[in-house]
């Protein structure tokens, strides 16, 4: 057997509450380079405030996170981007009044190294930049078939392509980790498998790690190399998808007790 992937992200411990609410309660999880893990959980399980600690959006109470063997714990969102995190939201983001190009280009700001002033005084550098940064958004455009979209406003995109060009948004990061929050709700069938398909492509073609947190089953357990259960924000389970199915906890956790999973399953 080869050696193992290094673990990439360790997340050890870490607690976040909300007044009364423990939202998160001692959650460890580590993630390999090229990993391509599931967060699931019934609504309310502390999936997205755990996302929220490790891009910098919450500090958390407890407990500590490394990154490639940097503690990240607290960072700033835009130092945990530059780092190599990325991230697409539960709710979409994009910037409405601007093209698809132009979110897309927004993604690129943390590698653009050219301030104002360096700008004005170097123009040929600062013009050589933003030359590779468009070559490069042409590359995530063309990769999401977004070809015929490039100079459209987001607001009229249909829902599912809006999402495709989050994901580019985030991608256009060139992330070495990418945090995808729910990136297939509210999509039909086949916007789902194109989603899952770009998802797949990222992740075995590029090598991109990648935390997703999905509701659709179905998806989670054939794209996913491992899966980590939330419930009442603690980790009940973490395995192979195949492992995590027959868990007891997990699915007491979704519907009450096996026999209640004997009854959907006959019905």
């Amino acid at each position: 057997m080869g050696a193992q992937p290094e673990v990439q992200l360790a997340v050890s411990s870490v607690s976040k509450h909300f007044g009364g609410v423990r939202a998160v309660e001692g959650i460890g999880l580590s993630v390999r380079c090229g990993e391509l893990i599931s967060i699931i959980g019934p609504n309310g399980a502390g999936k997205t405030s755990f996302l929220n600690m490790i891009s910098g959006f919450y500090r958390p109470d407890t407990g500590s996170i490394m990154f490639e063997g940097r503690d990240i714990t607290g960072e700033r969102p835009s130092r945990i981007a530059a780092l190599g995190i990325a991230r697409t939201f539960q709710n979409i983001a994009l910037f409405s009044g601007m093209t698809v190009l132009d979110n897309i280009m927004l993604g690129r700001h943390v590698r653009m190294k050219a301030g104002v002033l360096s700008s004005f005084i170097y123009w040929g550098l600062a013009q050589k930049e933003e030359v590779t940064n468009r070559a490069r958004v042409e590359e995530l455009v063309e990769f999401l078939e977004l070809e015929d979209l490039r100079k459209q406003p987001t607001s009229g995109l249909a829902y599912g392509l809006r999402k495709r060009v989050e994901l580019a948004r985030a991608l256009a990061l060139d992330p070495k980790l990418l945090l995808l929050d729910e990136p297939m709700g509210g999509m039909n069938q086949e916007e789902k498998e194109d989603m899952a398909r770009f998802i797949l492509d990222v992740n075995q073609q590029w090598g991109t790690t990648i935390i997703l947190i999905e509701h659709d089953m179905a998806v989670v357990m054939d794209i996913s190399d491992r899966v980590a259960v939330l419930d009442r924000g603690r980790k009940i389970a973490d395995g192979s998808p195949g492992e995590v199915q027959g868990n007891a906890d997990v699915i007491r956790a979704y519907l009450g007790t096996a026999k209640d999973r004997q009854e959907v399953a006959a019905a």
